[in-house]
């Protein structure tokens, strides 16, 4: 599937099983039905961020090419983490699976619901790591490429686990 929107798909989990709840997550999106997983990058390890006392994360990030609106894959990435088990609890929590759209086709797009790129994730390493990783080249909307937002954040809290 070449045709549709490029979307950014950050992962993460650090209950049950997080490496292959991950791993599930990204066989779901990859499914068809909201479209196909083009790229995908190595699953990290990381420190929890905000709410230190709870186990380490796995994370990772997916390109899809998808026929959704923003809105419309958001809404459907929130399905989907309650259909393997996500609670939404305390923020910043301990979590079954968490997918955040973090860039749609790589412009601004802002709703009360929904902001584009994802106000945090330039900021975070667990993400723009496994993004540079996949899409170094790409342009950020206000910010430069992603592979030099990436090697400006430190990544001593990371570790890239083995395929």
């Amino acid at each position: 599937m070449g045709a549709g929107a490029r979307a950014f798909i950050a992962l993460g989990a650090n209950l049950g099983d997080p490496q292959a709840n991950v791993r599930e997550a990204m066989r779901r999106l990859d499914d068809g039905t909201l479209g196909r997983v083009v790229s995908r990058s190595a699953l990290y390890r990381s420190a929890p961020v905000g709410m230190p006392d709870q186990p380490d994360f796995v994370n990772a990030m997916v390109e899809m090419r998808t026929h959704c609106s923003p809105l419309e894959l958001m809404r459907a990435l929130l399905r989907l983490e309650a259909t393997m088990g996500r609670i939404r609890g305390e923020r910043n929590g301990p979590r079954v699976i968490d997918l955040d759209l973090i860039a749609f086709d790589l412009r601004r797009f802002s709703t009360d619901e929904l902001q584009l790129p994802h106000p945090r994730a330039l900021q975070r390493a667990f993400v723009m790591l496994p993004w540079s990783e996949i899409a170094a080249d790409c342009d950020l909307p206000g910010g430069g490429k992603v592979g030099q937002v990436a090697s400006a954040l430190s990544t001593a809290q990371l570790r890239r686990l083995d395929a």
